[in-house]
């Protein structure tokens, strides 16, 4: 036996080193560039409304234009935005801003329509001379939520509105709209799958022909008949052959999940400079980039198969502010570069003041945080 056991150790360490081998992509990236000293009027934020959801493109007016998202602070937070969020524009002439807020861009249009009640997580893009607003829709055929009344998971409305999520366009020859908006969502959910629950956060590259590629996260239909529940989150991989579609999800496994790589959401996906794509995501546990709520880095040169930097983490939630002080935000997130020349220089996310927990927060805003290659 002792003989067997020796012989053994070689023959499975040479399998697992082949097994690496084969799941190993070479990773061109450099270290993410370091977050650099954020001013505190920078960003958007809306008096008596959430904030979210910043995304930004630069003008044939030379302004600078983020869409976002904004819900009365009247209702809850979370889950008040499955059923309340709008889609809105705003403007500013430098791009960490301040913004201006302009109009609503994606407004509720009625519970007969798949994104007739909530629209949220905009990504702004333009190919030629057409802008396209990414974004994810829900509906639900009741009431709107009481102003002041706490909103719970369980809510009626919440478990429809969250249940029929899915991702949309809308397209415009001018930032300032109009909007055409369609008639059905781009991604649809599909049974028996990992995108079977819902479809989201739309995290596109709009290549030069105009063809897609789109991480998007999604949820599974779990359990049982009389007890069905949703899985943990994941990340899926859609192409289309042209913006308005077909769009057609890649593969029957999902690029990023609880059993490849770990949890993680709210991607952002780019072309990178050495060929292929780069992509930052929140990391729900810290199990890949070591803090909880962080973000990945990672690189692909096909979309399809990742693999993580080295270091694994691209942000954290501690920010340098400009009077000198250093701040643990309760939440960084929905993560959106501007990049120019193939550079990331800003990172827009999503914040909010407190502890950290969705309703811990008296106030959450879009933060524009410089980028500093080192």
């Amino acid at each position: 036996m002792k003989h067997i056991f020796i012989i053994c150790i070689p023959l499975l360490f040479l399998a697992s080193a082949n097994v690496q081998a084969q799941n190993t992509i070479k990773s061109p990236l450099a270290p993410f560039p370091a977050q650099g000293v954020v001013q505190r009027n920078s960003g958007f934020q809306l008096e008596n409304y959430w904030v979210w959801d910043g995304s930004v493109i630069k003008g044939d007016d030379g302004l600078y234009h983020m869409f976002a998202s904004r819900w009365p602070k009247s209702i809850t937070f979370h889950p008040g935005w499955m059923m309340m969020s709008e889609v809105v524009h705003a403007t500013s002439e430098r791009v960490e801003g301040p913004y201006t807020f302009q109009s609503v861009v994606l407004p509720a249009r009625g519970a007969e329509y798949w994104d007739g009640r909530s629209t949220h997580n905009p990504t702004i893009r333009k190919h030629g001379d057409t802008y396209l607003l990414f974004y994810m829709g829900s509906t639900h055929p009741f009431a709107d939520p009481e102003p002041n009344v706490p909103l719970l998971l369980s809510d009626h409305r919440c478990i429809l509105g969250r249940a029929n999520k899915r991702i949309g366009l809308a397209t415009a020859k001018s930032p300032y709209g109009p909007w055409t908006r369609y008639d059905k969502p781009i991604l649809e959910t599909k049974p028996g799958t990992f995108y079977s629950f819902l479809t989201s956060n739309p995290a596109p590259v709009v290549h030069d022909d105009g063809s897609v590629l789109m991480i998007f996260k999604s949820r599974q239909y779990v359990g049982t008949p009389e007890n069905p529940r949703h899985s943990p989150m994941m990340l899926g991989l859609a192409r289309a052959p042209h913006y308005l579609g077909p769009y057609e999800v890649v593969g029957d496994q999902p690029i990023f999940g609880p059993d490849r790589f770990g949890e993680v959401e709210d991607p952002f996906v780019w072309q990178s400079r050495h060929g292929g794509y780069e992509l930052i995501a929140k990391d729900m546990t810290g199990r890949l980039c070591g803090e909880p709520h962080a973000a990945i880095y990672a690189y692909s040169p096909d979309g399809e198969n990742w693999t993580l930097a080295t270091p694994p983490k691209s942000y954290t939630r501690v920010l340098r502010w400009d009077d000198g002080t250093t701040q643990t935000m309760g939440h960084l997130e929905r993560p959106f570069l501007y990049i120019e020349n193939g550079y990331p220089r800003y990172l827009f996310a999503a914040t909010a003041d407190g502890p950290g927990g969705f309703n811990n927060a008296t106030k959450t805003w879009v933060v524009a945080i410089p980028l500093v290659s080192e």
